[in-house]
């Protein structure tokens, strides 16, 4: 990934996850993650593998290309 979708990934990831009112362990309980791996993500430390992001969609009940779109 690029860093503008990293970039992309991230701010996604926070926003569908603040906006259904999760906290980031959370969500990396739901996803099947550590939470310390989702806060990485969500500070582009991280770049998530294919599976995990699929993961991190289903959790958030959004598909996954939502999570990769500007």
């Amino acid at each position: 990934m690029t860093n503008s979708t990293i970039s992309i990934v991230k701010y996604n990831i926070k926003c569908f996850r603040e906006k259904i009112n999760l906290t980031q362990d959370q969500l990396s309980e739901i996803a099947g993650i550590s939470s310390d791996y989702l806060s990485e993500i969500e500070r582009g430390k991280k770049v998530p593998s294919l599976k995990r992001l699929f993961r991190i969609a289903d959790a958030l009940g959004v598909p996954a290309y939502k999570l990769l779109k500007p």
